[in-house]
């Protein structure tokens, strides 16, 4: 909970800060999303069985997953969906750093990151990210980092090429389209460790697998997955 002072009222009157999602004036003491939206925002409560949800389920028979969650449901064109458009879009890095906060308060609870030993952000292309000038995900995972204490690794494995959006593929045409596009830079940094793989929206799970994949080629290291948003089905 933030503290009231004179500084932080002045703050808040010269520079008013508004809800990401319902466009309304903040209180001095809340960030990006207000109380209500907050409140009402679609979570999935995954994190109370992480080994056997929605999420978890997309990587089953790929690859050897320990847990996956993700934070809310996400649905394009509704008022929560803002919260990824600002992140990816509108150059609210804000947003993404204070979400990773929450999530890691509300989600680390139940002890979802107590095993984990450091956290990779999925990587985006450095076309994307010069464009784009930053990358959500990263931001995503300084946020949790803040609030566990886990060191995040963003430079283990990189992102080899811009790929179109997959927003009409198929799930099969999603997974030829991302594959063999991440490359691990980093064996010995997350050898036998236990690594949180961060993303923003997870939908098919088809980028998210595919560079889960360059991660386990490190020697015994196990994989997790976290993201905000999942566009699948419940």
């Amino acid at each position: 909970m933030k503290k009231m002072t004179v500084l932080s009222t002045l703050l808040d009157f010269l520079f008013p800060r508004y809800c990401t999602v319902c466009g309304k004036r903040l209180e001095w003491d809340e960030d990006v999303i207000c109380l209500l939206c907050n409140a009402m925002l679609p979570r999935t409560e995954y994190w109370t069985t992480p080994y056997d949800n929605p999420v978890a389920q997309l990587f089953w028979g790929k690859i050897p997953i320990e847990k996956a969650i993700a934070f809310c449901h996400f649905k394009s064109q509704t008022d929560d969906a803002q919260i990824i458009y600002d992140m990816k879009y509108h150059n609210r890095q804000d947003v993404a750093k204070q979400m990773g906060e929450m999530i890691a308060t509300e989600v680390g609870e139940s002890g979802f990151f107590d095993d984990i030993d450091c956290i990779v952000p999925v990587p985006l292309s450095l076309k994307r990210r010069m464009k784009r000038g930053y990358n959500q995900c990263e931001l995503l995972a300084e946020g949790i980092s803040k609030v566990t204490g886990l060191p995040v690794l963003p430079y283990v494995v990189v992102r080899k090429r811009f790929d179109s959006s997959q927003t009409h593929l198929t799930q099969w045409e999603r997974e030829r389209n991302v594959e063999n596009v991440f490359e691990l830079k980093d064996a010995e940094e997350i050898k036998g460790k236990h690594v949180l793989l961060v993303d923003d929206v997870i939908t098919t799970g088809a980028t998210t697998l595919s560079c889960a994949r360059q991660l386990l080629q490190a020697e015994e290291a196990r994989i997790s997955i976290l993201s905000i948003g999942f566009a699948g089905k419940k």
